[in-house]
């Protein structure tokens, strides 16, 4: 009965247009800053976010859609089909995913709903959940879009580098001794994406080496399916440009767009960080 039905959360990072081309349905996190709640993409856009942080105030929380609200979606989407995918932001960065899983739960025996941790968020998250929808209108049953989608998931990779220490220590990825003093030596912490999880890589004191060591990271991959900059402002800084320079050099065929992040990545990570994300041309 139907195609599967495509849900992810509003971390996605999908082209405009995208959600609403290949139906998408997109459920939104919260954000809060100080006593105000506010649905990401939709009552907050990652500018005002960030215009927001700037003028201080309370550190930003997010929190995951509730599971009423999955449920609801799930049951609205049953009435069209009997598969479903729930593709999400990774468990270990948000209880979204416990929070779809528990949802699920409500049509248990009427309705196949799969759901799965992508592991990471932004645009790797966006990758796959463009992916599978794409599978979805081509005529691919749930097991084959979960197999997909799966196959995918160990591909995707992000790094990034952080000039403010404080978010960091607040998701408890470093101490407060460490925060410190890595402030007061202009340190900045590279960081990766691994088994979903934020951990620390290496430091370096400089933008020019942060930069350095992330087209490095790149520079290690033999085929490129998709990769894309990410940081705070959608047009280029000095950083980005030194940085898409060496990647032209390398990749003369490809593109690397740059990414805006949002605010619940921002959350985690604080207003200035920069990074890549790759998608690794998948040996089939």
């Amino acid at each position: 009965m139907g195609k599967v039905a495509i849900v992810t959360d509003s971390t996605a990072f999908l082209d405009p247009g995208v959600a609403q081309e290949l139906e998408i349905n997109v459920v939104p996190l919260s954000v809060h800053l100080g006593d105000e709640t506010m649905r990401d993409g939709i009552d907050i856009t990652p500018e005002a976010f960030f215009q927001r942080l700037e003028q201080g105030g309370a550190a930003p929380r997010t929190s995951p859609p509730s599971v009423r609200t999955f449920e609801q979606l799930y049951a609205k989407l049953h009435t069209r089909t009997d598969e479903i995918l729930s593709i999400h932001i990774s468990g270990r960065l948000s209880q979204t995913l416990h929070h779809a899983e528990r949802g699920a739960e409500s049509l248990l025996g009427r309705c196949s709903i799969a759901v799965v941790d992508s592991m990471t968020t932004s645009l790797g998250l966006g990758i796959l959940a463009k992916a599978a929808a794409e599978a979805a209108q081509e005529g691919a049953d749930l097991d084959e879009v979960v197999r997909l989608v799966r196959g995918m998931i160990p591909h995707i990779y992000t790094v990034f580098y952080v000039d403010q220490m404080d978010y960091l220590e607040r998701g408890h990825r470093i101490g407060r001794a460490q925060a410190i003093l890595g402030t007061m030596l202009n340190v900045k912490p590279l960081l990766f994406v691994e088994d979903g999880e934020i951990i620390p890589l290496e430091k370096v004191r400089t933008h020019e080496k942060a930069v350095e060591k992330l087209f490095e990271f790149v520079a290690e991959f033999a085929e490129l399916e998709q990769a894309a900059i990410i940081q705070r402002q959608a047009s280029p800084t000095e950083e980005t440009k030194m940085l898409l320079e060496r990647f032209e050099q390398l990749f003369p065929d490809m593109q690397f767009p740059i990414i805006q992040y949002g605010p619940v990545l921002a959350s985690h990570i604080g207003p200035s960080a920069m990074g890549v994300v790759v998608y690794e041309t998948p040996e089939w």
